[in-house]
């Protein structure tokens, strides 16, 4: 979307005061935001900036897990923010510990879990939940991330599969960014024959073949979701970018980080 697009948009929402860029309402915005929606947001986060003259200071790290770049983590030791991108279901458990303001989550796109090959490898047929189990029985390595989806697979998906302990020996849990990788650059490398994850977080890496999201009958229901923090210093620009970032406008960017809009949207 052109700056002079979104002016117009956040006109419509009575958020004049914010448009003029250098103004006393200016401010700078810190978010936190994981991997899956990052693409969306890296492409529109200038546009909002320049209409609005706010400055988005950004903090990666995963929805969830163990590792210490994790959203949870970071809130939980005092690391600043106003916002929060992340796994729609971490942002309820915030909300619930109190990192977030109650009702403040705003939903932005639902989420699939994909899968890659390497890139000239065949692509195996996972069109049903009986051969997608049945491939996950055959490959010698599966990776899959430290974050959301990978949660879901290791500890649920295997299991409801009934196959947890045949492939617990051949799993990778790859740690993402901000100083990990995605997934499909483990697949890429040829360090693991397939690998798991958000479909945005798969669709562009180089070197990988997108086979495709897994069956719908196990798909989790992923979405993607904003909320402000408990702690927020502006809580009024934040609350501006994540009606932007869920808006129609930016319905075509969504879809082609390989998200899907909101109905309605």
């Amino acid at each position: 979307m052109k700056a002079a697009s979104l002016a117009r948009w956040l006109a419509g929402l009575g958020a004049v005061a914010l448009l003029v860029p250098g103004s006393a309402s200016a401010a700078e915005v810190h978010v936190m935001i994981s991997a899956g929606f990052h693409g969306v947001y890296a492409e529109l986060g200038p546009a909002f900036e320049r209409a609005t003259g706010h400055r988005l200071i950004t903090t990666r790290g995963p929805s969830m897990g163990d590792s210490p770049e994790a959203i949870p983590t970071r809130l939980a030791r005092g690391e600043t923010a106003d916002v929060v991108i992340l796994d729609g279901g971490s942002a309820d458990e915030l909300a619930r510990r109190g990192l977030v303001r109650a009702g403040s989550k705003v939903d932005l796109a639902r989420s699939q879990i994909g899968m890659v090959v390497r890139a000239g490898a065949a692509k195996p047929n996972i069109g049903s939940v009986e051969a997608f189990r049945r491939m996950l029985l055959e490959v010698k390595s599966i990776g899959y991330s430290d974050s959301g989806s990978g949660t879901y697979l290791s500890t649920t998906l295997f299991a409801k599969l009934g196959i947890a302990d045949q492939v617990a020996g051949k799993s990778r849990k790859v740690r993402g960014p901000p100083s990990g990788e995605p997934v499909a650059a483990v697949v890429a490398r040829g360090e693991v024959e397939i690998g798991f994850q958000q479909v945005s977080e798969l669709i562009h890496v180089p070197g990988v073949t997108f086979v495709g999201a897994i069956p719908a009958e196990l798909q989790p229901g992923f979405s993607f979701a904003g909320a402000i923090t408990s702690a927020a210093r502006q809580p009024d620009a934040a609350l501006a970018l994540l009606r932007f970032l869920a808006s129609p406008e930016v319905a075509s960017t969504i879809l082609k980080a390989g998200l899907t809009p909101l109905a309605g949207r």
